[in-house]
């Protein structure tokens, strides 16, 4: 029976046999004389394909654009292969469950970019986003291997699913004195977060990545159970506090005192204009009449202290306008404005806590650096508040002068500076190793002195015997490296082992062989500017100074803080939402560890 295939629907399905196939999804209809059931498929199913609203039929001379299209643009196996990667890089940069390829919304725009493209399966993506963190995987790995020393971060942290992690990150200094950093790993954490268990997990990691003898530091916060998990009798390696969570407790025991009610009030100010169209509107009018930046509140977070740094800064510089909106009463109510308005006393501490409150921020920003050496800048930014920051200036008022006095004591007491037990710690021993900081002018006599002794240990320790000297490049590789002939090569092979047969293995004609020597001559060269970085210091000078250049790279890969593992909980918060609480643990891992170490 000849039948007419006047519809637009037929160049979208194919009759075979009284049965009616789609050309894009395989859906498959019995043919009946009618084209109302292929009409409503593509309709529900591929809307963007064809436009078959408003009416039932469309002369089959005239096809659409996007059906031409269809038609003549086919996906060859190389194109396919490009825009598969294409997805898997999409769902690694954005940390997105796999789950999306199965998405309608997500295959109708793959259909629309790319009609003739077939879109693998979750499985197929499943294994080549697995494909991918095992390439990556072993790559890093080369890089590590080559890795004298790395220092460790870690944090725990919470998922919106209430599901645990934990995520280890590495940093070290390559051959060419250039820091790095990479995201190890991000598991799961179930049950009681113990000291041991803690340990375990670091442990593991450890010898997962073939770290095991070359973790120098962990670096962490102040919780008692990540404390205990990082002490000698269970982890090999140095523990330092999180210099960045350190200094936020010191400071939030200044917050405690006075400063808590009006931090307390602002808050309460702020939360109303955000949660009030009303409010904001007249806000943003009364900005614009007094010639304000129509800037929004900034509401602090009890997490972030810098927050409360940032709500006053907004609240000094919109002050009038602020006022001006709440003695408006066709704004705001009477009973509502005598809540909520600030007292005087209060808008003068904001106002007089922004310089110290300043210093503080800028002092947790400089020590979270990640691609910069940091551990280094510890014990000199410490003294600087300690010093300069915190300490009573004429004019001061007595509650300013409350807060300075115990977020000095309190940052004196947690960093052990009465004790003078800090001059052996990690940090003071990078700053000696840091050419900015070494001549230690912030220290009295007794602990520079004290401080060069636990360093000439070290150095003793590490060895700077001949051999550790020729591989850290010192005088004598670099003159095995000149162009001699090969006669004076063996002359002076012979003359060199009957003098070494005479003289014994300990003698030495190298003034540098001693690192106690080495660390003097160090000492008596002019320090570099500020400005300078360490790491491109060492890359020019570290000839010079092959035992100090040894202790160097070790220790100035230490981060400061445990930030680069909180900025990894950021990113992850968001990830594991409840769309994505479908994906694994295993899962979770991958995606971090491919979106972080691209």
């Amino acid at each position: 029976m000849k039948r007419s295939r006047r519809s637009v629907a037929w160049d979208h399905f194919d009759l075979k046999s009284e049965i009616v196939h789609c050309k894009h999804c395989d859906a498959v209809y019995k043919y009946n004389t009618a084209t109302t059931q292929m009409m409503y498929h593509l309709n529900k199913v591929h809307p963007s394909l064809v436009n078959v609203g408003g009416g039932a039929s469309c002369s089959r001379s005239q096809p659409s654009i996007k059906s031409a299209l269809a038609r003549t643009r086919s996906c060859d196996a190389q194109r396919a292969e490009k825009i598969t990667q294409g997805i898997c890089k999409f769902l690694e940069m954005d940390i997105l469950p796999l789950s999306v390829v199965e998405g309608n919304g997500f295959r109708e725009l793959i259909h629309l970019l790319e009609p003739a493209y077939q879109i693998p399966s979750r499985r197929t993506i499943t294994r080549l986003v697995e494909t991918h963190y095992e390439e990556r995987k072993q790559q890093l790995l080369k890089e590590l291997s080559k890795a004298e020393r790395v220092a460790l971060t870690t944090d725990c942290w919470t998922a919106l699913t209430a599901e645990s992690y934990i995520t280890i990150t590495c940093h070290y200094i390559s051959d060419d004195w250039q820091m790095n950093s990479a995201v190890l790993l991000t598991e799961s954490l179930p049950g009681r977060h113990t000291a041991d268990h803690l340990a375990e997990k670091m442990n593991g990691a450890v010898d997962q990545w073939g770290l095991k003898g070359r973790v120098i530091a962990c670096v962490h916060d102040n919780a008692a159970n990540i404390v205990a998990a990082n002490s000698p009798t269970r982890v090999p390696w140095i523990s330092v506090a999180c210099f960045a969570h350190t200094l936020q407790l010191a400071i939030n025991d200044g917050f405690a005192l006075y400063l808590h009610r009006v931090i307390s009030a602002a808050s309460k100010l702020v939360s109303h204009f955000n949660h009030s169209t009303t409010a904001t509107k007249a806000l943003q009018k009364k900005q614009e009449q007094m010639g304000l930046a129509t800037h929004r509140l900034t509401q602090s977070c009890k997490t972030r202290w810098n927050s409360v740094c940032e709500m006053f800064d907004r609240l000094v510089e919109q002050r009038w306008a602020v006022v001006a909106v709440l003695s408006d009463r066709t704004v705001t109510k009477l009973q509502d404005a005598r809540i909520l308005e600030l007292k005087d006393e209060y808008w003068q501490l904001m106002e007089d806590t922004q310089p110290v409150l300043s210093a503080l921020k800028c002092a947790t920003t400089v020590m979270s650096a990640e691609k910069d050496v940091s551990i280094s800048n510890t014990y000199p930014v410490t003294f600087g508040l300690i010093n300069i920051h915190l300490m009573r200036n004429e004019g001061d008022g007595p509650r300013l002068i409350e807060f300075k006095t115990k977020v000095r004591s309190s940052l004196i007491q947690r960093m052990n500076i009465e004790s003078g037990e800090f001059v052996s710690f990690a940090p003071m021993i990078s700053s000696m190793l840091d050419p900015r900081h070494k001549h230690l002018g912030f220290l009295t006599p007794t602990q520079r002195l004290a401080a060069n002794v636990k360093l000439v240990e070290l150095g003793e320790a590490v060895g700077t015997d001949r051999a550790a000297i020729q591989q850290a490049g010192g005088v004598e590789a670099a003159l095995s490296d000149t162009d001699e002939g090969s006669a004076n090569t063996e002359v002076a092979t012979s003359q060199s082992s009957a003098m070494a047969q005479l003289l014994g293995d300990h003698y030495t004609t190298q003034c540098e062989a001693g690192i106690e020597a080495e660390l003097q001559n160090f000492l008596r060269e002019t320090p570099p500017p500020l400005n300078c970085t360490p790491t491109d210091w060492w890359k020019v000078n570290g000839i010079r100074f092959p035992g100090l250049a040894k202790l160097a790279r070790r220790y100035l890969c230490i981060p400061a803080t445990s930030v680069p593992s909180e900025r990894v909980f950021s990113a992850a918060g968001l990830t594991v939402t409840r769309l994505r609480s479908r994906l694994t643990s295993d899962h979770v891992n991958m995606l971090i560890f491919l979106n972080k170490n691209q």
